[in-house]
């Protein structure tokens, strides 16, 4: 009898189903995920800012031209705020439910519906598959810690990134201080607690070592951090709580 052979999946059903039961309060900012909306104030800039390459102040011009392929885009938090740098941006995420809602939600600002993303309801693993080398960056903006299989994951995510192209991850550490540092912003109903399994986070060593077998050169690892007593997120000289990367995958583009 002939073997059939089994695509390896990055999907995590239990995770897709805790994010999507969030969809009624996905965009409040004082909802369960307020806090990503604070992220986005750090990590924008400094994904956008690494590929534009420009020096200059970010505009709704910046990214023009700039195909960009959010992974795990959820509701469209990351994904509105490329499209509002003029990016020709693609947003997958295996929940049914949170692109729907990412549709729906691209009407209600006027740069953004002037430049809609493109939602599409798929896994990585499929899309680059179907998009090999394409895109200018590829964005897993606090996912990689909610896969089954970061290896099979990250391994999608560079296939369908052009050479040359950039990687941008952010995400935990998985530090002890790190959990410590979730269960304050738990407490303060920053970030849902149920979301985060300690277990799945991942250091930036080993995000950088997956990157490399596949070709990519880490550029950048900085430290992110959040002040609770001004509601804060900004960037400090450490790592061991929550880290931005940037990496480049290697070749030439055709």
């Amino acid at each position: 009898m002939r073997e059939q052979i089994v695509m390896a999946s990055s999907v995590d059903e239990e995770e897709v189903q805790r994010h999507s039961d969030l969809m009624d309060s996905w965009w409040s900012p004082d909802g369960a995920l307020g806090g990503l909306q604070l992220f986005n104030r750090v990590r924008i800039p400094f994904m956008a800012e690494e590929l534009a390459s420009s020096g200059k102040k970010l505009t709704a011009k910046s990214l023009k031209g700039k195909k960009v392929l959010e992974v795990g885009c959820g509701g469209g938090l990351v994904t509105e705020e490329f499209a509002k740098l003029g990016a020709e941006v693609t947003g997958v995420d295996p929940s049914p439910l949170l692109i729907g809602l990412a549709k729906e939600h691209s009407k209600v600002d006027e740069i953004v519906a002037a430049n809609k993303p493109t939602y599409l309801n798929t896994t990585i693993e499929e899309h680059s598959k179907l998009f090999p080398n394409h895109y200018d960056a590829v964005v897993a903006s606090e996912v990689v810690e909610h896969v089954a299989n970061v290896d099979v994951f990250l391994e999608s995510c560079v296939a369908a990134l052009k050479p040359g192209g950039k990687m941008f991850i952010t995400s935990p550490n998985r530090t002890r201080l790190a959990q410590f540092f979730i269960m304050v912003m738990g407490a303060l109903t920053i970030i849902p607690i149920h979301l985060m399994t300690y277990s799945k986070f991942t250091k930036p060593s080993e995000i950088s070592a997956i990157l490399e077998r596949n070709n990519c050169r880490v550029d950048k690892v900085k430290g992110l951090f959040y002040l609770p007593f001004i509601n804060k997120v900004f960037w400090v000289f450490f790592n061991t709580v929550w880290y931005a990367m940037a990496a480049t995958k290697q070749g030439h583009a055709t």
